[in-house]
């Protein structure tokens, strides 16, 4: 299964994990016969000590029992120390591969899988889930396997040494493990609702820090606190469950290697007592014993690691089962001068979910390439939900959306979009300069280019105010920026895009007289070359438009001029009087 593709739901954890260690399973595999050849050290040190022991019997000279001791002994800390290096290194490039591949993939999220998850919890699966994996990476992979043979190594060599006392240790461990047995199931649920935690916690904590503002001005910091902390102590409360379950099962590997160390020394005893084996046969085997502990909870620890890993992997496979957008390449921008498109929408329908109400009822127009379209009508009318089907954001329900004659579903998503310019009611500004906001739609537009936009929208002179110019930081979101000067920057940023289809959606909402009047002279401009439709309840926007579609409970009731539409739809007479009104006490 390769890991950038969205993987089948049943996919056990382990197999993901594989899945993500296999691009660096020659630096694991390095690592663990690194692991491995420490351990053969390790492994020897017995056996010198019984001849070290045998030449004292004897009074053989121990020099060179002492010299094969010591270069084993550097040689196992060497060793360990390198191995320790290559497998933190290589867990690390494991941890770094699942972040790319899983932020890439959240990236290309349908907007309707966004919506109905919190984008705290998201995130907690790229950061703190992801970390997991870089220790069940060496614990579970690694450990696993350089432990257990090194587990298995030392029991043969034990078999070797005396098979009875070997008997004898077999017996305790697998007593202990029939009790760790019970007790790694336990451990998985904690992991996993720990996990879950942490995602509830990170997305209290961003739905506060995302509306911080408003959190202030109606006095809700304590209760919002009260909040936060709950679910950062939720995560707490299964954070210690799943460490108690963990230090349980450690715990009980090193008593069990205690309690084989007692009876090894008791009946070994015995066994030097009556002749069965010499006193460096009892002291070898004593040494492995003491050298089983290391492998046996590594082994242990493997397992009670892997129950977290697995419920970070389940969490990140879950994130990865979200419907998503086809992975392409980004699409070439239009050419200056390119043709503007043509669009028609017919018998649109379509809901948000399965379980809400249609938001468009059969909806259907046609507009020709070039010149300004203005969508009215009263809030809920399903103005914007036009703009995001044309986006594909969403796809509707039944009927078709026509771009220059072809159903949108025809192109790749990168030059559908790559032809759109699309401001948003909202107009959001994202950390960084001004420059990389304006820039963020088009990185590749030059000096020229980005000079007549903010002549265009008017930030020439903002920008020539700001101390760093275009490389001054907006903030969080733009906060650092009014309402209409993010407008204005979210306008030049689609504009720097030429594209042959504009989408303004209540795009000069915040800005001031004088600015609006400059930049529907603006749009009027760019309304020549390209097509341009405007989601609009200011009536100077409107009238300015060569074609109005009015729209009503998800429907389209009526489509002409101004003109046309004040003497033959009451709605739009309404809606046009409620203007001049709103204009009149405006300027009174």
């Amino acid at each position: 299964m390769a890991v950038d593709e969205t993987p089948e739901a049943d996919v056990p954890p382990w197999r993901m994990l594989l899945a993500y260690a296999r691009p660096h399973r020659w630096a694991l595999l390095a690592g663990a016969l690194l692991s491995l050849a420490t351990g053969a050290t390790g492994l020897a040190l017995p056996l010198v000590a019984r001849s070290l022991i045998d030449d004292l019997s004897e009074d053989r000279s121990i020099a060179g029992a002492l010299v094969l001791m010591s270069v084993l002994v550097v040689a196992n800390a060497g060793v360990g120390a390198l191995g320790s290096y290559v497998l933190r290194r290589t867990a690390e490039s494991v941890v770094l591969t699942a972040r790319r591949r899983l932020s890439s993939y959240l990236l290309r999220l349908r907007i309707a899988a966004v919506d109905r998850t919190e984008p705290g919890d998201l995130m907690a699966r790229v950061t703190s889930d992801s970390t997991l994996l870089r220790e069940v990476t060496t614990d579970t992979l690694v450990g696993l396997g350089t432990g257990g043979l090194t587990a298995v190594a030392t029991l043969v060599l034990m078999g070797v040494v005396d098979p009875v006392l070997l008997a004898v240790t077999a017996g305790v461990i697998a007593a202990a493990g029939t009790v760790i047995g019970v007790i790694v199931p336990r451990i998985n649920r904690a992991a996993k609702r720990a996990a879950e935690s942490v995602g509830l916690m990170g997305a209290a904590l961003e739905r506060v820090l995302g509306a911080l503002r408003t959190v202030k001005a109606s006095g809700a910091e304590h209760r919002e606190e009260r909040a936060v902390h709950a679910a950062a102590q939720e995560s707490w409360r299964q954070s210690v469950r799943a460490a108690k379950w963990s230090a349980l099962a450690g715990n009980t590997a090193g008593l069990s290697m205690q309690v084989a160390f007692i009876t090894v020394l008791a009946v070994g005893g015995a066994r030097v007592a009556t002749g069965a084996i010499d006193v460096g046969t009892l002291v070898a085997f004593l040494l492995y014993v003491f050298y089983l502990m290391s492998p046996i909870q590594q082994v242990v620890g493997a397992v009670t690691q892997y129950q977290s890993g697995a419920a970070a992997l389940t969490r990140i496979r879950e994130a990865q089962l979200l419907p998503a957008e086809p992975a392409a390449e980004p699409a070439p921008l239009p050419e200056p001068g390119a043709e503007p498109a043509g669009l028609a929408f017919e018998d649109v329908r379509f809901r948000y979910a399965d379980d809400l109400p249609f938001v468009h009822h059969g909806v259907s127009f046609r507009v020709p390439p070039r010149g300004m379209t203005a969508f009215v009508g009263p809030s809920g009318a399903g103005k914007t939900t036009v703009f995001s089907l044309i986006e594909r954001f969403y796809e509707p329900t039944a009927g078709r959306i026509l771009l220059d004659g072809a159903d949108v579903t025809r192109y790749p998503i990168p030059a559908l979009r790559a032809a759109i310019g699309y401001v948003e009611q909202d107009a959001p500004v994202l950390s960084g300069s001004l420059g990389d906001n304006l820039l963020l739609g088009n990185a590749a537009a030059g000096e020229d280019d980005v000079r007549a936009v903010l002549k265009t929208t008017r930030l020439d002179g903002l920008v020539a105010r700001l101390p760093q110019g275009l490389d001054t930081l907006v903030g969080h979101r733009g906060t650092r920026l009014s309402g209409g000067e993010r407008q204005r920057v979210a306008i030049a940023r689609a504009l720097l895009r030429r594209p042959r289809l504009l989408l303004l959606d209540e795009a000069t909402s915040q800005l001031d007289a004088v600015n609006e009047a400059a930049l529907r002279d603006t749009v009027a401009e760019v309304a020549r070359s390209t097509t341009v439709l405007v989601v609009a309840h200011r009536l100077s926007t409107v009238t300015s438009a060569d074609r109005i579609v009015v729209m009503d409970a998800g429907q389209v009731r009526a489509v002409g001029t101004h003109a046309e539409l004040v003497a033959g739809d009451p709605l739009y007479a309404e809606l046009a009087t409620t203007q001049f009104l709103a204009a009149t006490a405006g300027t009174a």
